[in-house]
């Protein structure tokens, strides 16, 4: 996992005037602090002397209320919509949310000569993240997308930690209404960037995969105009895609495209494939498992391309990549390997992930739970579900656990399959089987991956299998 910022390294500090510059907004009773302000941070239990504590307003909290708090923590700034009596230097600003991005894009004009890489799509972002973040580390100091800091709170986070030694920036921009990537892409000024493929996430906010297609499109319109727009070419809506570019200069991946993989070969942890570029052509020994992963190398390879990387860096980069946490990490314990793939999921991610499965040894067992942000669809995407995971040649059983789970488990139940799939209303009615599976088939070797949306936490009955196994 790479990082580019550690808590040992001291951020670029602040002065009263730059941040009353980047807001617009004005100092309450002209009491401005007088020191450097070394953070600006929206976590009011982390902040102390020295930072400056931005109170966000949300549908259900206001940290308005916590001002008093970080101050009696000794912290002596913050940065508010309306002045609050307590004794603490206090930056009043029209709204505090729009504040953090005005900050986040002050911090990004401060630094014209990073070169900016901005990716979205339905899935696959935080793996091509962590293969760009490869490939660029290597050869400077790189600034990436943490966790899922994707958002119109998390990429002014983000750019907050520019540091004068940066040369490369990594920003993931997820969408989960419209208008929200044309707001981050606008902060973060990409010289780069593109969609990896429109899937089905979040398709309850856009009410359909138009919608999402219009949202994500929204991040070419903020293309420095000398840049590169990338897009994917064997997507359902490469087309429409095609039509929101505004630069000049476009690079395509994907087969048909002008970076694509070819000579594809899967092994159960990992890939080979050969890689076609305007650039020249390369084996790659990918670390990845999954096809899913060798398109996602396909697009790290054009972003790397359009930003002026070697293809030879870029290949070096892709071989010695390392997935995020709980995106398909193999842990293997005696008899038994498990995958953790539980970091967040899709109904395009569920499939792969299955594909994945299926390519691994003896008895193989895909346990997964209920998928978020679907909307109304949500019961039909789940019965789909159930119907194809039970179909994929190789997999043995499918566990289901969660609200859904009866809709998964009569999509199951639609095929000649049907037996193959079990479904639980939770992870304490799931773990039973599991170990019922586990004793049947002993002393067989036994494959088990664990997927779900982040909320369902299945990285929690993993653990609690595997503790007993």
């Amino acid at each position: 996992m790479h990082t580019s910022t550690t808590s040992t390294v001291p951020l670029e500090p602040w002065s009263a005037a730059q941040l009353a510059e980047a807001t617009q907004g004005y100092w309450y009773l002209d009491k401005a602090p007088q020191g450097e302000i070394k953070r600006i941070l929206t976590d009011s239990r982390h902040a102390e002397n020295g930072d400056a504590f931005l109170a966000l307003k949300g549908e259900r909290f206001d940290a308005h209320d916590f001002i008093a708090q970080v101050a009696a923590n000794g912290c002596q700034v913050a940065i508010v919509s309306q002045p609050i009596d307590t004794d603490i230097c206090q930056l009043v600003v029209a709204d505090t949310r729009l504040a953090l991005g005005h900050l986040g894009a002050y911090r990004r004009a401060q630094h014209p000569q990073l070169k900016v890489i901005a990716l979205t799509g339905s899935s696959g972002k935080t793996t091509t993240k962590e293969m760009l973040g490869s490939i660029l580390t290597r050869l400077a100091p790189t600034l990436i997308t943490r966790g899922n800091l994707n958002n119109d709170l998390g990429v002014p986070m983000m750019l907050l930690e520019l540091r004068a030694e940066h040369q490369y920036a990594v920003m993931e921009l997820g969408a989960s209404h419209q208008g929200e990537i044309d707001y981050t892409s606008n902060l973060v000024q990409p010289h780069v960037a593109g969609i990896l493929n429109i899937g089905t996430a979040h398709l309850g906010e856009f009410g359909g995969r138009d919608g999402i297609c219009r949202a994500k499109s929204e991040i070419y319109a903020h293309i420095d105009q000398a840049g590169t727009s990338i897009v994917p070419t064997n997507d359902d809506f490469s087309d429409t895609i095609r039509q929101a570019v505004q630069t000049e200069n476009v690079l395509s991946f994907g087969q048909g495209g002008e970076v694509f993989a070819s000579e594809i070969e899967l092994q159960a942890q990992s890939a080979t494939f050969t890689i076609n570029t305007p650039n020249g052509v390369r084996t790659v020994n990918l670390p990845f498992a999954g096809e899913h992963n060798v398109h996602n190398a396909e697009a790290a390879t054009a972003f790397a391309l359009a930003i002026g990387i070697d293809l030879d860096d870029i290949v070096l980069g892709l071989e010695s990549a390392q997935g995020a946490k709980g995106r398909l990490n193999f842990i293997r314990k005696g008899n038994y390997l498990f995958i953790d793939d539980t970091y967040n999921a899709n109904p395009t991610s569920m499939r792969a992930a299955a594909e994945v499965l299926a390519q691994q040894e003896g008895v193989r067992v895909m346990v997964i739970g209920d998928i978020g942000e679907l909307g109304d669809s949500a019961a039909q995407q789940h019965y789909m579900l159930g119907r194809d995971l039970v179909s994929v040649k190789g997999i043995n059983f499918v566990v289901a656990v969660g609200e859904f789970s009866p809709a998964t488990q009569e999509g199951a139940r639609s095929t000649q399959y049907g037996k193959k799939m079990q479904a639980f209303l939770n992870q304490e009615q799931a773990l039973p089987l599991l170990l019922s599976l586990i004793k049947t088939h002993q002393p067989q070797s036994m494959s088990f991956l664990f997927k779900g949306s982040r909320y369902t936490h299945m990285e929690t009955l993993m653990a609690d299998l595997m503790e007993k196994v």
